[in-house]
């Protein structure tokens, strides 16, 4: 990882600050219904706060397409803001031009500004130097805090920095060093844990893997597709069946790199994908034709958890069975329960991104164990791709 600028590095004292947050949070009718990623600025905005620097918030939400929508406007969430935050919380409707400008200037130092949605403006997602000048203009300074928006090249995460003293977040700085102390300085043995329905939606990341870990867990969809390219017969499971040569070319990869792969040895199967369905537990080797792989079996569990209590960095994207519908969740969450236990222990750092995966990890009750849970998404997929994000780069 390339080295970034971080807050200690930068003059904060009576700056207006650009703050680069992610503020696209789910929301139903109006309602923010999950505000992780607001309570989890928290820590940057009380240090711009402490340093009576302009705290001003630059964001996208939702897919306006560059058209002014009032369905994506942010000033839902800037309400929400104000709650967690416990302060006035002020609200711009626009994000650069003279509207922009008058509340910046209003604003006294050390409050919060909110301005509009950037992608109310095709400038943004189009990475335009000129609409990351407008930006600009109106601040001294700049700060990512935006690491799940990294991964793309827009104005106010890439350009932007181009223009101004910058610096990552704590938020941001927090995730690199994660991420880092993870897969590019990590402490071996390494194992990750792969779930997920199938592999042509995470070759690059699975290609990368079996280079840098000791050891790859499989689980989901995508084990279904190497154990039938082992010849497994795997009934009516998932699986990729064009995708066979590819998965006996990355298991060679794996072998040529001193990387063993951790494959299913019983499984819990039905005749269909549905809650409370009657199931039963079998080896894998005799998988039902009318019935689908829907979770790896106990024993699996039981071998996955003794090969995790001998490594000492574990990294977690995707669920290991269909865990969205009970008893399938059963696997994902016994072994979610081992590396938090391991955790608290000391014994493993452990790292875990992904939508899905921390879904899973809540209804395990085992995010807070973890030493790292991203709420990145696709950003933290790209970085265990070994893709160079865009937003961390620009803060060199």
């Amino acid at each position: 990882m390339s080295e970034f600028l971080t807050l200690d590095r930068i003059e904060l004292h009576n700056k207006t600050v650009l703050l680069r947050a992610d503020l696209n949070v789910p929301m139903k009718d109006g309602v923010v219904t999950d505000d992780a990623r607001l309570t989890r600025l928290i820590p940057t905005l009380k240090e711009l706060a402490q340093a009576k620097a302009k705290i001003v918030i630059l964001s996208h939400f939702g897919r306006p397409e560059g058209q002014r929508n009032a369905k994506y406007s942010l000033r839902p969430v800037a309400t929400e803001l104000e709650k967690i935050w416990g302060q006035p919380v002020a609200f711009a409707d626009d994000c650069i031009g003279a509207t922009a400008k008058a509340a910046v200037d209003a604003l006294p130092n050390g409050q919060i500004l909110v301005l509009e949605n950037t992608r109310f403006y095709a400038g943004e997602e189009a990475n335009d130097p000129a609409f990351a000048a407008q930006l600009a203009a109106l601040g001294d300074v700049y700060v990512n805090d935006a690491f799940s928006a990294a991964h793309r090249a827009h104005a106010s995460t890439e350009a932007l920095a181009k223009l101004l003293p910058h610096a990552a977040g704590r938020l941001m700085q927090a995730e690199l060093e994660a991420l880092e102390k993870a897969l590019s300085k990590p402490e071996r043995p390494v194992a990750a844990l792969v779930g997920g329905s199938k592999i042509s939606t995470k070759l690059d990341l699975l290609e990368n893997l079996v280079a840098k870990v000791d050891v790859l867990v499989l689980g989901g969809g995508m084990a279904n597709t190497f154990l039938a390219a082992q010849g497994v017969a795997v009934g009516k499971s998932l699986h990729e069946a064009d995708m066979l040569d590819t998965a006996r070319a990355i298991t060679a990869r794996a072998a040529a790199k001193g990387c063993r792969i951790v494959l299913p040895t019983d499984a819990v199967v039905a005749t269909a994908l549905q809650a409370n369905i009657a199931t039963k537990t079998v080896a894998i080797t005799a998988v039902p034709a009318d019935s689908m792989i829907l979770d790896i079996g106990p024993q699996s569990a039981r071998d996955i958890g003794d090969v995790l209590r001998m490594c000492k960095t574990v990294v977690w994207n995707g669920p290991l069975g269909a865990f969205e519908f009970p008893p399938f969740d059963q696997a994902t969450v016994s072994i979610a329960q081992v590396v938090a236990s391991l955790t608290r222990s000391r014994k493993i750092l452990s790292v875990a991104g992904g939508g899905d995966t921390v879904a899973a990890l809540t209804l395990a009750k085992v995010t807070e164990s973890f030493s790292y849970v991203s709420t990145a998404g696709g950003a933290f997929l790209e970085w265990m791709e070994g893709k160079t994000l865009p937003g961390v780069a620009a803060l060199s």
